[in-house]
């Protein structure tokens, strides 16, 4: 019985024929993305807006009614809530967004905050309110940039990593990856107006993580072909080393993709932009891997010698005095 290929090895796609046209529509992409979040900007969560929060415990029950709170809650008119398990199984916590104009009349979260629990407490008996958290907006915006800084803090980082690991060109080109990514994902929030929460980040940060380790393999085989086909020119062994490791990464990237359509499809709506932000990154890391962090290396003028290493005055002179010494 054969194994299913769903590549197969005799493979050779030429990718570098068309990188040209590639960067071009992928800068078009990145610039478009950037300039709908600066203009449309993001429909940012209660993490960076502000907002206040309800801790309720159900007495009575061993799990809390989150699918029928989020209901009840979201017909009172503030905004859909966002409701998470807090410590126990029959514990949540309430987080919804401050209502407009509260910024100046501090009533109106008040009166938002005993809206929602009494209505809590009316159509659940055993529902006790444990307290009532304010967030204030400007505590908000400094996580927000928080959170923006450890993304490019990472980013950074990771470039730092493959610097020192292979080459500066190979630094260069999957930090131009990783930049392209999370803008094409940036770029689809602002689109979408999907919330934007803490979230959102994390899923920015596997992406990171996804696009990271996919370009580590490809180029990992680039260099290993750098040193095995000297003579070769660069663009045939760039798509000599994509095709040799699109196996790997089409089954990789396919079921994680069938997975999370199916989560997309099927799945709760509380995760449904989480699930939007890796469906896509996943989808634009694994073409970056191939369009992006490999075609650059031509324009950063990677040879067949970036990883021979130098010899040093003393390394030659020792090596001409044996070759003098041989007969």
């Amino acid at each position: 019985m054969k194994l299913l290929k769903l590549v197969p090895d005799d493979t050779n796609i030429h990718f570098l024929k068309w990188r040209l046209p590639f960067f071009i529509v992928s800068g078009l992409l990145m610039i478009a993305s950037w300039a709908l979040v600066f203009t449309h900007g993001l429909n940012m969560g209660v993490d960076f807006v502000g907002g206040q929060m309800i801790r309720v415990t159900f007495t009575q029950s061993a799990t809390a009614p989150v699918a029928q709170l989020r209901e009840e809650i979201a017909k009172l008119g503030y905004g859909e809530p966002i409701i998470q398990t807090f410590g126990a199984e029959n514990a949540v916590s309430v987080r919804l967004r401050l209502p407009e104009g509260s910024d100046k009349n501090a009533g109106l979260a008040d009166a938002m905050a005993k809206k929602v629990s009494a209505a809590i407490r009316a159509a659940h008996q055993d529902a006790r309110v444990d307290g009532v958290d304010s967030v204030s907006g400007k505590v908000s915006k400094e996580l927000g940039w928080t959170a923006f800084q450890a993304l490019g803090l990472a980013s950074i980082a990771i470039s730092i990593y493959i610097w020192y690991r292979f080459e500066w060109q190979f630094g260069i080109g999957a930090l131009f990856a990783l930049v392209h990514d999370v803008s094409l994902t940036m770029g689809l929030f602002a689109v979408t107006q999907m919330e934007f929460d803490l979230t959102i980040v994390a899923a920015i940060l596997t992406i990171i993580g996804y696009s990271l380790n996919d370009t580590i393999v490809v180029y990992d085989r680039i260099r290993e072909n750098l040193k095995k086909f000297r003579k070769m020119p660069l663009p045939e062994l760039l798509d000599l080393s994509v095709n040799e490791t699109l196996s790997r990464t089409v089954m990789t990237s396919g079921m994680m993709l069938i997975t999370l359509v199916a989560l997309l499809l099927f799945g709760p709506k509380v995760i449904f932009g989480f699930t939007a932000a890796i469906t896509l990154g996943i989808f634009v890391g694994t073409y970056s891997s191939v369009y992006m962090s490999a075609p650059i290396l031509v324009w950063l003028r990677v040879t067949s010698g970036s990883f021979v290493p130098t010899e040093t005055a003393l390394e030659r002179q020792e090596r001409l005095a044996r070759e003098g010494a041989l007969p």
